[in-house]
């Protein structure tokens, strides 16, 4: 039975094979016309240019993606109960890939893959934090705190729709307590046995990058006695991993006070001693280009930089500054160096990504090997019609001057 409230979504004659294909997004030009859309976020029935019923979604009424589709079934009701089902898949996953002795912070939504578009939730430790990014996630707001709310051992709820995404979608900057009498400055948890602290009310994300988590784990089968540079260091994740595999030193490098000093108690909790590491609190760019005039020369080196494309009129600049930067680095490494290079940029596709790894290589006269193809971590899965999710793309390289 259809819900009286639901607007009607009319697709131009051809779009129907977005619905076939099981793509979540609708963009604005697919659409020939709209009947009873109000408001943002309102639910819609999707229906082809014959009048047949194909999905019904979210309708966002400032953003190109106009609908985001939570189900193919017309007959279902979008109501609580519907995310609960989709909240308990999401989490059974998550169970089978971890075991919580050794790690107890993940991503238990992960948006379209995880079939609720525009939701994120993270999980550190008994305390969870949400992001509302679309229109569609932000009218069943309520559901859906109450939800993660009824959660055995949730400790506390603190949201961080703090990203640009919701002002393309006309919607408030949110960063707020929603369950709890506070959460704390830093929450402990363990990442494949390892002790982090995370600030899930000012960090970056959510408070800690959970989708590098298996890359700083491959990082260790590389670090024994190795002299190691971390740029963009965040916390120091990547160092802690290093160090603990019996690096001889790494330097890491940020431009965040705040986050160096985290990264500091990050190495204390740890028992990796501060002889063993230096943070640079500075620009990654500058700096390298001091170490290269200098004439330093490092073992292995780690680039994860932040996202530099945010649309795709911004891909030449952001392919520009990877260059740069991966440039830099290659001169910065001894022969038989490794390299650990990352890009987050969604609109930097893994074949482009790797074109500017390998011009870089020729410019620096370096000859590069490709050894690994690193990608997100597992509870940041990516779904088969939506490929949009994989958007974290990694390369380990081994450096060598061009003989």
């Amino acid at each position: 039975m259809l819900v009286a409230k639901k607007g009607i979504v009319y697709l131009k004659k051809g779009k129907e094979k977005i619905i076939k294909s099981m793509h979540p997004w609708i963009f604005s030009g697919a659409i020939d016309k709209t009947e009873n859309v109000s408001d943002n976020g309102q639910l819609v029935l999707v229906k082809s240019h014959l009048n047949e019923n194909l999905a019904i979604g979210s309708f966002s009424n400032s953003s190109q993606i106009s609908v985001r589709i939570w189900s193919y079934d017309c007959s279902s009701i979008i109501d609580k109960n519907f995310f609960v089902k989709r909240f308990n898949r999401a989490l059974e996953l998550r169970k089978l890939i971890f075991d919580s002795s050794q790690t107890n912070a993940y991503r238990i939504i992960n948006s379209e893959s995880d079939l609720i578009p525009g939701l994120i939730v993270d999980y550190y430790a008994g305390y969870y934090v949400v992001q509302f990014l679309s229109a569609g996630a932000e009218h069943f707001r309520n559901q859906i705190i109450e939800i993660v709310s009824e959660q055995k051992d949730c400790l506390g709820i603190f949201e961080r729709s703090d990203t640009e995404s919701r002002k393309k979608e006309n919607l408030s900057i949110r960063n707020e307590l929603i369950l709890g009498e506070f959460i704390p400055e830093r929450v402990l948890f363990k990442e494949n046995g390892i002790n982090f602290y995370a600030d899930l009310v000012n960090g970056h994300k959510t408070g800690f990058y959970l989708d590098q988590r298996d890359n700083r784990l491959l990082l260790k089968d590389f670090s024994n006695d190795k002299n190691i540079l971390n740029c963009f260091s965040y916390t120091g994740g990547f160092s802690v991993y290093a160090l603990k595999a019996q690096a001889n030193f790494v330097t890491n490098i940020d431009s965040s006070s705040s986050s160096l000093k985290l990264s500091e108690e990050n190495h204390r909790i740890n028992n990796i001693e501060s002889t063993k590491y230096q943070n640079i609190e500075g620009d990654v760019f500058k700096i390298l280009r001091v170490f290269r005039d200098e004439g330093k020369k490092f073992d292995l080196i780690i680039l994860d930089p932040p996202k530099f494309a945010d649309s795709a009129g911004s891909i030449n600049k952001a392919a520009r500054g990877y260059k740069d930067i991966n440039l830099l680095a290659m001169k910065l490494l001894n022969d038989n160096g490794i390299l650990f290079t990352f890009s987050c940029s969604g609109h930097i596709s893994r074949e482009l990504f790797q074109k500017i790894i390998s011009d870089a290589a020729l410019d620096a006269g370096k000859e590069v090997k490709f050894i690994s193809m690193l990608s997100q971590a597992k509870d940041h899965p990516v779904s088969s019609s939506f490929p949009e999710s994989l958007y974290l793309k990694g390369l380990v390289c081994v450096v060598n001057q061009i003989r």
